[in-house]
């Protein structure tokens, strides 16, 4: 369907109440919290909820030093000149601004508009499901005004506040999902789920347990595929319904996808989203790295001009959302502070046409009911700082007042500088070291010379290859090893077993994510998994980059040179003898919080 940017002529969203859940059908408002909108009027005496009395909290302010969203260097978002490596260290900010400003919820604000209260009186307090009202509106405004100016459907979307966007997706497919139990009902009820070959697993461990089949599609170096062998098309229009439903659910993360770092064009978002519309699918959108696209690792090509500007040029070169071609309203997009604040806020929202957030709103209720006051009063105040000139709270300024929206962009295009700068430093030297090198002198060859000239023959073998990923935190590492010189004497996932074990050793000491905690499919492990690994470059300490990354290669080329079968069989005892299934096992739980929380 074709579609323009003025809004009079957008479409109603879709109705997608057929893809609802029957528990999350059948709910209704929670008859408590609908009151909780008329505790706000002015003087009203409240006698009827469970509320207990502000005063009795034991804190009297939330007080904490927050940097200035100037504090990291942004990258061009048009670089012209080769990527920098250097660290990233230095702030744009002038002599005389502090490193850091002082922020302070108070108990009590003084404000009267619930839209702009910001202090512990109110954040303390049971609240409100849809999320802090002054946080709410402030994000709402930010998601509809800035992050997605146009979403070519009827009135736009709504939001709502979550502890992160493993709680929004858990919430999401409770929403669009029954739940399916193998013995006990039909197959053809079983409901399914597209994800990329490989996934971040906490979302598959999330939709298991309820019986969702979890269907792979093929990707390549941007991410899902919409066509060919193995792409969402082939997959949807050749669906063996003997295994259940044709899949109307889709977890996709489009940018700096985790783990293979992929970042899909708009060309490619359009192809899947045609289909989507075809086949009748809810495309979930996790963007935890959506802030973090790299330019210096691309041609720009990828992001065209925006038919709307966001106001900021930094925003108008990233490439925009599902939610930019959602003329039906069949895009759930997950946001979160994790990545951009600190995982531990446990804070994110949901964005997704309004009839589907109010069902979203009503599992909340009788959930998690909302996000941490705490965290919520902290994040507003940082954002948006005191209200009034009788306010005691103090914001993220310098100055005492918030960081606004032209703050919080700006401390997003520094992250994104300081990411990629890190990016670019790892790539450099895993790109120098992927080949082992040998060099010797070969008498045959003195035969066909002249003299007593000495020849010399370089050998190249290539261990491994990577592609410099245009956004995220992750480098998809995919080895060889038919190239490993004892290929025909040890298996390729046995090799890449006693590599993983060895890269652990001194003087190495690196700790990599296998390709098989990120397979979603049996096949997948068995046939291709252990061929790749996943790095992350983003927790590294900004000193130790350098020689952490030159540790990896080190090791990768030691294990290439081991010629000696009894050395992998050693590796592997080391390893406790375990199997490489029992080792997928352990691993997937053992480094379960290592995977990259969204």
């Amino acid at each position: 369907m074709a579609y323009t940017s003025d809004p009079s002529g957008f479409p109603e969203p879709v109705d997608l109440s057929h893809h609802l859940s029957w528990s999350t059908a059948a709910r209704t408002a929670s008859s408590v919290k609908k009151f909780y909108k008329y505790f706000s009027i002015p003087g009203i005496a409240q006698l009827a909820g469970g509320l207990p009395n502000d005063k009795y909290f034991p804190y009297d302010t939330l007080e904490a030093k927050v940097a200035l969203p100037n504090r990291w260097k942004p990258t061009p978002n048009k670089p012209v000149d080769p990527p920098t490596t250097d660290s990233g260290a230095t702030t744009c900010k002038h002599k005389d601004e502090p490193d850091a400003s002082r922020l302070v919820v108070p108990h009590d604000a003084g404000v009267k508009d619930p839209s702009r209260l910001i202090d512990l009186k109110s954040a303390l307090q049971y609240g409100q499901a849809q999320g802090y009202p002054s946080l709410y509106y402030f994000l709402r405004q930010f998601t509809r005004n800035n992050l997605h100016p146009v979403i070519p459907y009827k009135d736009g979307p709504e939001i709502i506040l979550t502890c992160g966007n493993t709680d929004g997706f858990s919430k999401t497919i409770q929403a669009l999902s029954n739940e399916w139990s193998a013995g006990h009902d039909p197959v053809d009820e079983r409901p399914g789920l597209l994800v990329e070959k490989y996934c971040y697993m906490n979302a598959v461990q999330t939709a298991q347990p309820r019986g969702l089949n979890i269907v792979p599609v093929e990707i390549d170096d941007e991410g899902m595929t919409a066509k060919g062998p193995g792409g969402l098309e082939d997959v949807l229009e050749n669906w063996d319904f003997s295994r259940g439903r044709r899949p109307h659910l889709m977890y996709t993360v489009t940018i700096g996808q985790n783990p293979t770092s992929g970042t899909l064009s708009v060309a490619r978002r359009k192809e899947i989203y045609a289909l989507a519309v075809k086949y009748d699918i809810v495309i979930v959108e996790d963007d935890p790295y959506w802030y973090l696209q790299f330019p210096s690792a691309s041609s720009n090509a990828l992001a065209p001009k925006p038919a709307k500007s966001s106001g900021f040029e930094f925003l108008d070169s990233l490439i925009p959302s599902y939610l930019s071609i959602d003329f039906q309203g069949r895009v759930v997009r997950l946001d979160t502070f994790s990545k951009t604040a600190a995982p531990g806020c446990r804070l994110g929202w949901i964005t997704a046409q309004p009839a589907l957030v109010e069902r979203l709103l009503r599992i909340t209720e009788s959930s998690t009911q909302q996000p941490s006051g705490f965290v919520q009063s902290m994040v507003a105040e940082l954002l948006m700082g005191p209200q009034s000139s009788t306010d005691p709270g103090r914001g993220g300024a310098a100055d005492g007042s918030g960081w606004k929206v032209d703050g919080w962009v700006r401390w997003l295009e520094g992250l994104r500088g300081n990411y990629e700068r890190r990016m670019n430093s790892m790539c450099d030297i895993l790109d120098a070291g992927k080949e082992l090198v040998k060099a010797g002198r070969r008498n045959s060859l003195s035969k066909v010379t002249d003299g007593e000239d000495e020849w010399s023959v370089v050998e190249k073998t290539k261990m491994y290859d990577f592609v410099r990923p245009l956004g995220g935190m992750f480098i998809w590492v995919r080895f060889d090893f038919s190239s490993h010189p004892l290929k025909k004497q040890v298996p390729a996932p046995r090799l890449s077993q006693a590599l993983w074990v060895f890269w652990t050793q001194k003087p190495y000491l690196c700790l990599v994510s296998p390709g098989s905690i990120f397979s979603p499919s049996e096949q997948i492990r068995i046939e291709d998994s252990f061929n790749c690994f996943r790095l992350c470059f983003a927790a590294c300490p900004a000193e130790e980059l350098e020689d952490i990354s030159k540790r990896f290669v080190d090791g990768a080329q030691a294990f290439w040179r081991i010629k000696d079968k009894k050395k992998i069989d050693e590796l592997l005892e080391e390893d406790g003898g375990i199997t490489i299934e029992e080792q997928t096992g352990n691993m997937e739980r053992a480094m379960g919080s290592l995977m990259g929380m969204c």
